[in-house]
């Protein structure tokens, strides 16, 4: 019978753990994130087998201030950042591929472009520059002729057309119509070779 509460202790400390250790997918986690995580899981299941439920949560406890002090050498230290969570590295430059990255990083062309359509991109040619992030995600800027149209650029377009089209209808207003010089009796100006 002890067995059934101290799976529900387990568990629980589990989830108290796992809540101070930040959410974060497994898709987001870096590499010491993800082996804390992988153990903690192993340390949690032990006691039911080996009774020993003090141990499970100390050790996978540990774990967790482990993480913890991780992260903060990596927010204060870059040297700590670029060892535990890497870099991102260049894939595409100026819609070409850069193989040598491509294969430093054990990643074909089809997983590239399953990456891309992904994020609705359909030519390696629009991309400017694309880039593999340390949590395996592609970052891309597209190419000006490939960029969508932002409501900024809208506006200012629209803006730049209205004053054109006010400016060309207030020269028609300046030179009036043929019909005022009748009803105001005022000559319109004409060129002189025309009167």
């Amino acid at each position: 019978m002890s067995f059934i509460w101290k799976s529900f202790l387990l568990i629980v400390a589990g989830i108290v753990l796992l809540r101070i250790s930040g959410r974060k997918s497994i898709s987001q986690m870096t590499l010491s994130q993800t082996v804390a995580m992988i153990s903690i899981g192993t340390i949690i299941v032990q006691p039911i087998v080996e009774k020993s439920v003090i141990k499970a949560i100390v050790g996978a406890s540990i774990f967790v201030v482990s993480i913890i002090i991780l992260e903060y050498l990596q927010l204060k230290f870059n040297i700590f950042e670029t060892f535990i969570t890497g870099k991102s590295k260049i894939v595409i430059e100026n819609g070409k591929m850069n193989i040598q990255n491509l294969k430093k990083l054990r990643l074909t062309v089809d997983q590239l472009e399953m990456r891309m359509r992904n994020q609705g991109i359909s030519k390696i040619e629009d991309v400017k520059t694309a880039t593999i992030e340390p949590n395996g995600l592609l970052g891309y800027e597209l190419s000006e002729n490939a960029k969508p149209l932002t409501v900024g650029e809208f506006r200012k377009i629209l803006g730049l057309y209205f004053s054109a089209q006010q400016s060309a209808d207030q020269n028609k207003t300046q030179k009036g119509n043929i019909f005022e010089e009748i009803n105001n009796s005022n000559p319109q100006a004409h060129p002189d070779h025309l009167n």
